[in-house]
Formats: structure tokens, sequence, C-alpha cells
């Protein structure tokens, strides 16, 4: 059977939650389709609640030996997994003062965080787009599972963000300096790239997806055989990123970004000087800020990191009092997909410029620790 022939997703009355998340349980697995194919299954507030409440009841379920999660294309099913968060959502709510916004927040990061802690097998098939957003509902996974067609980035900076959704704590614990790099330049990676950096555990082929996907259905004794029989899956991948890693672990385990781009700079090899491009074109302050977040995460709990994270992003919508209506992150949002200019206002406009103590200033908790929105989390 071919992919094309499984593509159409099932009987729509078989499933439950949102028409933008399917859920259904067929054997002794929880399958969960993103439905959202036009917008590239980018998540919303109602989507991160679906999921939220299903991942919930399924975890505590013990007829329920595993969970399995893909993304949908406009054809059918895999080809892209998601984009991220809604970041048109993010803008307008953003700049109306819309409680959502901190609503969205929130949650999502608790339902990143519980991705993480199921107690069962939970099996992202990474194929095509996963970006931001969809790296936080993955990377907690058991088994992530990527392809030849995955393409992987942590993109924020080139909105005047960060990498969030726990983004501090799993491209820290990439080896070397990758973190650092994959956070600071946003730069996309595939299927093998993400296998050689820790962000994925196996690569399957596209075309193989459907049946496994399928089979998952089948009579497993426990989850250990659940998990091995996805594992036997598992093939080699071109990685061809991993050729830099001298380069990358060099320039940017460097002391700060003005080191770092100084050092690209001065370099005359493609690499770098492609590499210094890219930073230019990012937030200033927002580079120096991935820089701490990325290495203070190092020694950080998931959990912690998740809530430092929660105090950088209120900070990045509200900032100083002179940016309340045109945050970095508004203004990156506004260039990349409301007014399309591609061409950001940062303030500071220069990595030269970036006032050290305004960076300190984002990692200063808004809220006491104990009326923190994730307090909870351990």
């Amino acid at each position: 059977m071919t992919q094309n022939q499984t593509a159409a997703p099932p009987n729509p009355a078989a499933f439950s939650s949102s028409p933008d998340v399917l859920a259904e349980v067929r054997g002794r697995v929880g399958f969960i389709t993103l439905n959202r194919p036009r917008a590239l299954n980018a998540l919303s507030l109602p989507m991160v609640r679906a999921l939220t409440a299903t991942l919930q009841q399924w975890k505590d379920d013990a007829a329920i030996l595993g969970i399995a999660i893909r993304g949908s294309n406009k054809d059918g099913v895999f080809g892209a997994f998601c984009a991220g968060g809604d970041i048109r959502f993010l803008h307008q709510t953003g700049s109306d003062g819309d409680p959502q916004l901190e609503d969205f927040f929130t949650e999502e990061y608790q339902l990143n965080h519980l991705t993480h802690h199921l107690g069962k097998p939970y099996i992202a098939f990474m194929d095509g787009i996963v970006m931001g957003g969809g790296m936080g509902i993955s990377q907690g996974a058991s088994l992530r599972l990527v392809t030849e067609r995955t393409k992987m980035a942590m993109p924020e900076t080139a909105i005047g963000l960060f990498p969030d959704v726990g983004g501090g704590y799993f491209l820290s614990r990439s080896p070397g300096a990758v973190g650092e790099w994959l956070g600071l330049t946003g730069q996309t990676i595939g299927g093998g790239e993400a296998v050689a950096f820790g962000l994925a555990d196996g690569v399957v082929a596209s075309a193989q997806q459907a049946a496994l996907w399928d089979a998952l259905a089948g009579d497993f004794a426990d989850a250990a055989a659940l998990d091995a029989f996805v594992r036997s899956h598992f093939e080699d991948a071109p990685a061809p990123a991993t050729a830099q890693r001298e380069a990358i672990d060099r320039v940017f385990s460097l002391s700060s970004v003005q080191a770092i781009i100084d050092t690209l700079e001065a370099a005359t090899d493609d690499w770098s000087q492609s590499t210094a491009q890219t930073l230019r074109k990012r937030s200033p302050l927002m580079l120096h800020i991935v820089l701490e977040q990325v290495r203070r995460a190092r020694n950080l709990s998931l959990a912690d990191d998740l809530r430092m994270e929660r105090d950088l992003v209120r900070h990045c919508f509200h900032g100083r009092a002179d940016r309340q209506c045109n945050s970095e992150t508004l203004e990156g949002i506004r260039a990349l997909a409301i007014d399309k200019d591609h061409s950001p206002h940062w303030k500071p406009a220069r990595i030269e410029d970036v006032d050290a103590a305004e960076v300190q200033a984002f990692f200063q908790s808004p809220w006491p620790a104990s009326g923190h929105p994730l307090a909870s989390l351990t």
C-alpha cells in the first residue's frame, strides 16, 4: 500500500478533540493528527487546549500503551508537522493587549512540560516543517522520528523573539556549541543533522511513514516492544552541517555575541561570511538574550527553563515603557508576516549598541516565585 493510498484521514466521526486536533484510539495506541494544514499546523490556543486535554486523558489511561502524533498537509497526512505558534494571533493579541496572549504562552509551556512527562512512549512523526512550537510538542517525545524531508529550525530571532517552548533546555543539550548556533542563527537543518545534533532519535523514510503509523495499532506486548518496533525502522541519512562542527564549536562558544560576530566577519571563508550576514539580519537585542538563555539553561531543569522563558516572553511583548506599542517581537512579526516588507526596525539596530543591563533585565521575573504562572511545574 502506498502513502498516497493511506493519506486521507479516517472518518472524522471516529475522532474527538477539535477540528484542528484529531484524536482516536486504535489498538492500544492513541493517535493525534494536527489538522490545520493551510496554516502549516501552526498552534492556536484551542489547539493547545485540545492537545493538553487529550494527552492528560491518555497519560492516565492504563489501557493506552503509547501515543503517536503527526501533522497533515493540503493533500493529506504527513509532509508538514508544525510550523510553530500562530504568529498572526500573537501579533493581534499583543497589539491589542488581549489577555489571551498570556493564556497562550502559559498553557503552551504547560503542554511542552507535559510531553516530557507522559510516562509512556510518545512518538512524534516530525516530517516536513518542524519549527518553533512544533519543536515544543515534539522534543519531549521518547521517539522523535524525522525524514529526508524534515526542515527543522528554531528561527525566532528573525521575528524579534527567542527559541522558547523549552528551546533553552533542548538546544543547550545539543553537543558542543550547536545550541548557540541554532538559537542565534535560526539555521534550518535536515533529518540526519537533527539526529546528529541530539534533536531526533532516528530517520524513517517518508514513504514508510504511513505503513509504520498504521502498524502502531497492532498487538504489542508492552511499551518496550512498541519502542523496539519503531526503532527497527530507523535508517541512515546524510548530515552535511556536521562538517562545520569544528567551526561552530570554535565560534559559538565564544564569550559574547560581539566576539562571535567579530570572529565571523574577520574570516574569509564562505561559511563564516554567510553566518555573519545572517546574524546581522536578526534582532541584535534578541541575539544577546538568546546567548544568555541557552547558557543559563544548561544548568536548569526543564521546569525552571520554562519559567525563565515565560519571564522572557512576557518582557518580549511588554518590554520597556518606550516600546509598549512597538516591542521587538511585534515589530519582527509585522515585518515578516503582516506587512511582509522584511525590513524590521530593530531597537537597537546594531549588535554593537545593545545595552548589557537591558539584556539582564529580561531575566528578572515580573512575578514573585509563588505567583509565577508556571509555579506548579516540577
